[in-house]
């Protein structure tokens, strides 16, 4: 044995590490165990496959992009080649993808962004990663893309604002839903479109389909919200999002984060962005943005409150070696980052492909935080999963790894009910897909409705929503067998 039980409990005695006994100090390095006995195993080595989320891609992926053969990685690591080769188009797409993939695979795209509630905008890093000899199925096509086919009829109940976050907005670019805590909505942009977007009503360029409102980037702007923020004691926690916070100018960053954590009552700062999933480069490259956001963690660490990094990583096929030396940048400079991911069909809604991206995270310092149920949005039926499976696949993820690295999956439920655990609901039909929940802190007199694809519902479940007669009645139903009746539904 290496050590005695009294040098054990001495250990456990010892009042900081420059007090432990003398008696152990032999073991000052893995030198020192060459000649140990390994003691006998209880349990079967695991299967090498399953530590795979060890491995970072670290070749040179996009020169398989026929535009980006001879792009060298000190060019595909700076930031101003990743905005400039963004494709934002689809006579781009076409372009930089040409003899790669099938020209029927662009009539599909061409046809599907007619439907699309997001624009098109997807940097070359993603682009680079999709597989191209399939990518009907590859998890990132899935997420920023669009075809036709993939397109499935929406769900009646699905529309553009599901969580009804223009009700609770005092002024534009605020929503107040919970006590504590603000959602501060500075710009309306972001790196990349995501096709799931639960914020499709403003985000991006108005589309075929959708008319957006408006979120200026223009400090002079948010200064109602800011008023806002410090005439709400209450409010001690605000997320920066939008949009997305990488698009902020670093002197805007920084005029954000110091303003609010001037405000005394305001305790905690979260910058949202997909950046780090999509344009991890960033970090590493655009060094007055990094550094903008290093500081108001610092400076918000010297006033002892916490400042984090929210970040959005869906896949593992997102991952690479350059997202790994961001993170590692980011964390060794204090900077705290946790994920929250969406559930999608094809993307990550099985127990393997789960269960590698929230190791993966965990590995690179990065805590999977949320795993959310697919919002109620139009236009985004066939990303959409069903309860039933989103608990089945909670319980095969919980225990694969640490609880603090677990995480937790929810429901933002519809009508601005705010997050509830997708489990506890107060009563759910597997037949008719059709969940309700109660969300009392945030407003004790309403019930939350929430609807599974229909796609994803027993034959006899189907026939039902077929007929627009019945929709109230099965809704009506529900509602009387979740014994809370007397409460005002909403969806």
């Amino acid at each position: 044995m290496l050590y005695s039980k009294e040098d054990i409990t001495s250990i456990e005695e010892a009042e900081n590490f420059n007090e432990l006994p003398t008696s152990i100090t032999g073991i000052d390095s893995l030198e020192s165990l060459i000649n140990q006995d390994i003691p006998n195993h209880l349990k079967d080595f695991v299967d090498p496959d399953s530590l795979n989320h060890r491995k970072f891609v670290k070749t040179l992926f996009w020169q398989k992009i026929p535009a980006f053969k001879n792009v060298s990685e000190e060019e595909f690591l700076d930031i101003k080649f990743q905005n400039k080769q963004t494709v934002r188009k689809l006579e781009k797409l076409e372009e930089l993808t040409k003899g790669i993939v099938q020209p029927e695979f662009i009539e599909e795209v061409k046809k599907g962004m007619e439907k699309a509630p997001m624009n098109l905008s997807i940097s070359p890093y993603i682009l680079s990663l999709i597989n191209w000899k399939d990518p009907y199925n590859d998890p990132l096509r899935i997420q920023f893309i669009p075809i036709n086919s993939g397109f499935r009829p929406d769900h009646p109940k699905l529309r553009l604002d599901s969580l009804s976050e223009q009700n609770d907005s005092p002024v534009d670019g605020l929503v107040h839903r919970y006590v504590d805590k603000v959602l501060f909505l500075p710009l309306d942009v972001c790196p990349v479109y995501c096709r799931f977007c639960t914020r499709s009503y403003a985000i991006g360029g108005n589309t075929d389909i959708v008319d957006k409102q408006r979120f200026k980037n223009a400090p002079k702007k948010w200064n109602e919200a800011f008023a806002y923020i410090a005439s709400r004691p209450e409010v001690e926690d605000v997320v920066i999002s939008g949009g997305d916070a990488y698009m902020l100018a670093p002197d805007r960053l920084r005029l954000i984060g110091e303003l609010l954590l001037d405000i005394p009552h305001v305790r905690r700062l979260r910058f949202a962005s997909k950046g780090p999933a999509v344009m991890p480069m960033k970090i590493l490259s655009d060094d007055a943005w990094t550094n903008a956001l290093i500081d108001i963690v610092t400076l918000g660490r010297k006033k002892g409150k916490e400042v984090v990094l929210h970040t959005h990583f869906n896949s593992a096929n997102e991952i690479t070696d350059i997202t790994r030396r961001a993170m590692l940048h980011l964390f060794q400079n204090g900077v705290k980052v946790r994920n929250q991911s969406v559930l999608i069909k094809g993307v990550n809604d099985t127990v393997d492909t789960m269960v590698q991206l929230v190791r993966k995270l965990s590995y690179m310092n990065v805590q999977p935080y949320y795993v959310y149920q697919h919002d109620l949005v139009t236009g985004t039926e066939d990303m959409r999963t069903s309860v039933k499976q989103t608990v089945e696949l909670e319980k095969a993820v919980r225990g694969v790894t640490a609880g603090f690295n677990t995480p937790l999956f929810v429901t933002d439920a519809p009508g601005g009910g705010g997050k509830r655990d997708v489990h506890s609901y107060d009563y759910y039909d597997e037949t008719t897909g059709i969940s309700v929940y109660r969300s009392p802190s945030v407003d004790d007199s309403k019930l939350y409705i929430y609807f599974d694809p229909i796609d994803s519902l027993p034959i006899e479940g189907q026939k039902l929503w077929e007929d627009e007669s019945l929709h109230e009645d099965l809704i009506d139903n529900a509602i009387k067998n979740s014994g809370f009746e007397s409460l005002n539904p909403v969806y």
